[in-house]
């Protein structure tokens, strides 16, 4: 089975650990970035990397660019990588505003960080129709 490339960008150090021991467990994605912010990542990004992300999977509140202007950013300049994005609070206004702006999907973070293999399951099924080549 073909793995998931992923980039993750999440300006919390403990968070982002979490998730890239979650994804990278998962045996469906294969990490190929972690950033603290969208400026990091647009960084690695224009120094073209020799493979990129399918999909980004990126906080909306940090400092720098944030996952706003990550959504935006990737569906001018790279449509064919999906983005997800996630927050700590949800208030159906904001899933809408990043679907608007290009975002695949808005989820929830999890409470409780042995909560994120049942988060990374959760995006997987989302995007593994599109993504998940044979």
């Amino acid at each position: 089975m073909n793995k998931i490339k992923v980039a993750i960008v999440e300006n919390d150090e403990d968070e982002r650990f979490f998730m890239v021991q979650s994804f990278g467990g998962a045996g469906t994605f294969e990490l190929i970035g972690e950033f603290g912010n969208g400026d990091q990542l647009f960084d690695w990004l224009a120094n073209a990397p020799q493979v990129l992300p399918q999909l980004i999977v990126t906080d909306l509140n940090m400092p720098g660019k944030n996952g706003y202007d990550v959504i935006c950013e990737v569906a001018a300049h790279y449509p064919q990588i999906q983005v997800i994005a996630t927050s700590t609070s949800f208030i159906p206004a904001t899933r809408e505003k990043c679907q608007r702006m290009g975002a695949r999907e808005f989820l929830l973070k999890p409470d409780v960080f042995i909560d994120y293999d049942s988060f990374v399951s959760r995006v997987y099924e989302l995007v593994k129709d599109e993504l998940v080549k044979d």
